[in-house]
């Protein structure tokens, strides 16, 4: 039976032998580069323990959408308490999954999140301002999952606060609101 995402993906962890470990959802696509251009980032800079990449927003036949809005958030692991901008791809250093005791399976909906809050308290991130990343947004999505992943983002956040010893100074508040784009209708898939 299906366990969630969070144990699933803690599960596969258990398997992982490599340096360097990064995720890709099931229904997205990484660019042919990417796993080398991050992980020559790690290579070169010991004082980097993550590096995320941009992505494009692509839809269910592979065309692009445009660009993540998340890429163009500046990285600052304060603002990261609110924003996600270390969204996808990542790609981070194995023994620092050790080190923050993996994956947090409490999370279904928002364990990358949890993972990256925690992982950013005890390493840098390097943003590679490169969209090597494709995500595949689905019409399917429902307002239930977004919700689920909004209370287990605050969740995640909260948890953030405490350990950081922040809780008694901030109060954290959630707005639900909707957010509408409008892409230019293009033809390009991501082979093409």
């Amino acid at each position: 039976p299906h366990q969630g995402r969070g144990i699933s993906l803690k599960n596969a962890h258990e398997a992982c032998k490599g340096t360097y470990i990064g995720w890709l959802d099931s229904d997205d696509l990484l660019a042919p580069t990417a796993l080398a251009e991050t992980a020559a980032v790690l290579d070169a800079r010991a004082e980097i323990g993550a590096v995320y990449t941009d992505y494009l927003i692509i839809n269910e036949k592979s065309q692009i959408k445009g660009q993540g809005h998340r890429s163009q958030i500046p990285y600052s692991p304060d603002r990261l308490l609110v924003d996600f901008m270390t969204f996808h791809f990542r790609l981070f250093r194995h023994q620092l999954y050790r080190a923050i005791g993996g994956i947090n399976p409490e999370f279904n909906r928002a364990e990358d999140y949890d993972f990256c809050l925690r992982l950013s308290e005890i390493t840098q991130f390097y943003h590679l301002n490169k969209p090597l990343y494709y995500y595949r947004q689905h019409s399917a999505h429902t307002v239930e999952q977004q919700l689920d992943q909004i209370v287990e983002s605050q969740s995640a956040i909260s948890q953030a606060l405490h350990r950081r010893g922040l809780s008694e100074r901030f109060e954290l508040e959630v707005d639900i609101v909707s957010r509408f784009f409008l892409y230019k209708r293009k033809q390009k898939t991501v082979d093409s």
